[in-house]
């Protein structure tokens, strides 16, 4: 007879703090450096035998890890010092399962103290040969899903790279009767934004760098201002072009096309490009700066510093385009919006696709840890995530 019994999680896997490694210390080996993000590196010595199972204590929370290798844990994680004779690939899903995410504290790095777990109460079963059992099924289950999400994840990226392919091709080949300029040949003059205190509530929205995302605008995560003089001296336009002019060097250059979508201004990172409407398109110069050929020049003339990089107004007017006709330009534009368009529709359904196949993953735990889970629910679980890739 299966019988689940009700203990602490302490009394079924003890945590541990991990182990100090400054990296002046730190030497490759064939040992797992474990962090709280995962597998981050290597180590030539190992303070925790396998098998392992690893959380983050600090900055990243939530995750698991199983570790099948003797491993070095950071302090920035917590990893189970003793199974208390449980499977130990069974801890690992019990604790993926229990979301360790919400016992994190903390304003600003988000912290997990192990005894704030530890007396939390979880229900597993008293034989470990069930244990294993359960193991194998989530195995399974999760192997089949997992090769979905993987096949998901490379059609997601090659929607993305035929959109990129085609893009860069436009600004490299060129064509006949391309004229060679520089930026500042086609703009009236470049703007930087307002550097007046952004408001939690307001009359307009402040567009910061943080809302210029994958070549948009996110009107996520706004702050605002009612400031009728700065209103007035940055309220946007119609196909205003935004240039994100300070950030990491991830993000600095990224640019986006305000299309009125509502009334806003915008803050001192950006730049606004006035362009000389009779010789640029605003959707031409939009692509162009978004481009891998304007994206690397923007890296070798960046300013760099710690965490920060740099692209001013007079390097920007700098920025080597050719053009064609602005005729030209609009057909071009027409092209590159409708397979943009036609991308950003399959992203969209791929990235549901992620959604439901980790939702699927997390119903089979929810199924294990309410002693729910059978074979037959394996298999169906498996073949749903496949109807899922093959939709």
């Amino acid at each position: 007879m299966n019988v689940w019994v009700k203990k602490r999680l302490g009394e079924v896997c003890t945590l541990q703090r991990g182990f100090d490694l400054p990296t002046r210390q730190r030497q490759q080996g064939n040992y797992p450096l474990v962090s709280s993000s995962g597998c981050t590196d290597s180590q030539a010595e190992a303070k925790v035998s396998r098998p392992g199972v690893v959380t983050g204590r600090s900055g990243s929370i939530g995750s698991v890890f199983f570790v099948d290798k003797d491993f070095w844990p950071l302090n920035t994680t917590l990893y189970v010092k003793d199974f208390h004779g449980n499977e130990p690939r069974f801890i690992f899903y019990l604790l993926r399962n229990f979301d360790l995410k919400r016992f994190a504290s903390g304003a600003g790095v988000p912290t997990l103290n192990r005894n704030s777990v530890h007396s939390e109460l979880v229900y597993i079963p008293s034989k470990v040969s069930e244990q294993k059992q359960i193991v194998t099924i989530l195995d399974e289950a999760f192997e089949g899903i997992d090769r979905a999400i993987a096949n998901t994840e490379k059609n997601l990226a090659n929607a993305r790279e035929l959109f990129e392919s085609y893009l860069n091709t436009i600004f490299t080949q060129k064509g006949d009767g391309w004229e060679e300029k520089k930026l500042g040949d086609v703009c009236e003059k470049v703007e930087y934004g307002s550097s007046a205190k952004s408001l939690v509530e307001g009359e307009i929205p402040v567009l910061r760098m943080g809302n210029i995302q994958n070549g948009g605008i996110d009107w996520t995560n706004l702050l605002y201002t009612s400031d009728k003089e700065e209103i007035k001296k940055y309220l946007l336009k119609y196909n205003d072009v935004l240039f994100n002019r300070t950030n990491s060097d991830e993000h600095v250059g990224k640019t986006a096309i305000y299309k009125s979508e509502m009334p806003a201004i915008f803050a001192g990172y950006l730049i606004r490009i006035h362009r000389k409407e009779e010789l640029i398109d605003a959707d031409f110069l939009h692509f162009y700066l978004n481009s891998y050929t304007a994206r690397e020049y923007g890296k070798s003339i960046m300013s760099r510093s710690v965490n920060q990089a740099n692209i001013n107004g007079t390097k920007l007017k700098g920025y080597p385009i050719s053009l064609p006709s602005l005729s030209i330009q609009k057909q071009i534009v027409e092209n590159l919006s409708f397979l943009r368009k036609e991308t950003q529709r399959l992203e969209a359904i791929y990235r549901q696709k992620l959604v439901s196949l980790n939702e699927l993953k997390q119903s089979i735990l929810q199924k294990a840890f309410t002693g729910e889970l059978t074979a037959d629910t394996a298999n169906q679980t498996t073949k749903a995530a496949q109807e899922v890739n093959a939709a």
